[in-house]
């Protein structure tokens, strides 16, 4: 596989929309299958979530300025997606929210997703030479294996409760 960095990260943006994909299709199907399915979808997000958070968005803010705006709103979906998960990673699949839960988080990170790759990411590519590209990209398949796979508070969460405590 490559390290191209937004290869990488398109793979990722693959394998949650198939899951999404299943979780439509068994949505009247029994809350059993429901609940794998989205436990499978949280460990995704995490993941992948963890990976930009901590590599991407960074590097793309100080390499690449101009794309500021788009980076900071990203992070925000993020936030947005990781309180849905946490949400969810504690709710059983058989809560009559939960089905809408989920739905809110496939169409938020649908969303995110063709922003990335319609929006910023072709201005990335453009901005950063290939080295680059696979240098970012080998550093997110270096942290893969120890990225968390369970959603907890996010960081802007944790910062908020935080100042709130003093």
């Amino acid at each position: 596989m490559s390290t191209d960095a937004i290869v990488v990260l398109k793979e990722d943006h693959k394998n949650v929309k198939r899951l999404f994909k299943e979780f439509q299709a068994a949505e009247h199907g029994p809350a059993g299958a429901k609940g794998r399915i989205v436990k499978q979808i949280l460990a995704e997000l995490t993941v992948h979530t963890y990976l930009e958070d901590e590599v991407m968005y960074p590097e793309v803010r100080r390499l690449v300025p101009d794309l500021d705006e788009e980076i900071l709103e990203s992070y925000e979906e993020h936030h947005v997606a990781d309180v849905l998960c946490m949400e969810l990673a504690k709710m059983k699949p058989d809560h009559e929210h939960f089905d809408a839960k989920v739905t809110v988080l496939i169409e938020s990170v649908t969303h995110h997703i063709d922003e990335e790759e319609h929006g910023w990411f072709p201005r990335v590519r453009e901005a950063l030479s290939r080295a680059q590209l696979q240098e970012l990209g080998a550093r997110m398949q270096q942290l893969r294996p120890d990225a968390p796979t369970t959603p907890t508070a996010p960081k802007a969460l944790k910062k908020t409760l935080e100042a709130i405590r003093g």
